[in-house]
């Protein structure tokens, strides 16, 4: 009997966080299109075929609803270089693992990281501070990354604050100029965006 309340729990979740996507989707297509102040939730409930206290059963406001989209991209980036730093590796492995998964978060969240380039003027001031804690720790963890890997003299002797930022800046601008039916497939894209960024690195060995 347990089991069975258990699954039904475990299924209003889902379907709870399928409808959450379905509004974010929505919300982000039109704030793309559009921009943030130039959208309403009236329009996002309009192009889901919903009413307005439909969206608010999920965000309070359109204000909490582009914070959602803002914090996408860095919380994908973020989810990335953890997943790779919990792999015992060596650090040029897990360099090379991360900027291909850093490129496909990036390319996976492209709308979402254009609306955050776009509208970040438009977050409240504690919404804004958390996606830059965010940054914060994504800019710290990648630098520890580097680090190490010049320690164990995997890396050559390089700034490796300055480097972290250039990596980020190189893989998020991608953003801009990535397109899914140009010339390369994302696999392809995301391959050569860490031959790049080992090169950067001038890492000893490559695999």
């Amino acid at each position: 009997m347990k089991k069975s309340i258990r699954s039904a729990g475990h299924i209003k979740g889902d379907v709870a966080a399928f409808k959450r996507e379905r509004i974010v989707d929505a919300a982000v297509d039109l704030f793309y299109e559009r921009g943030y102040e130039h959208s309403t939730l009236d329009a996002v409930a309009q192009r889901l075929g919903v009413t307005k206290p439909f969206i608010y059963s999920y965000f309070k406001s359109k204000a909490d609803l582009l914070s959602e989209i803002c914090g996408r991209g860095i919380r994908a980036s973020l989810d990335a270089i953890n997943e790779v730093l919990a792999l015992k590796l060596p650090p040029v492995e897990q360099l090379n693992e991360f900027s291909k998964k850093f490129t496909c978060a990036v390319l996976g969240s492209q709308k979402h990281i254009a609306v955050f380039a776009r509208e970040e003027k438009n977050l409240t001031r504690s919404e804004f501070e958390r996606i830059s804690n965010m940054r914060r720790e994504f800019d710290r963890k990648l630098t520890g990354l580097l680090d190490r890997g010049v320690a164990k003299k995997e890396f050559q002797a390089i700034d490796t604050r300055l480097v972290a930022l250039a990596i980020g800046g190189m893989v998020s601008w991608s953003y801009v100029w990535y397109r899914s039916d140009g010339r390369l497939t994302l696999d392809q894209v995301a391959k050569q965006m860490a031959s790049l960024i080992l090169c950067m690195v001038q890492a000893r060995s490559r695999h």
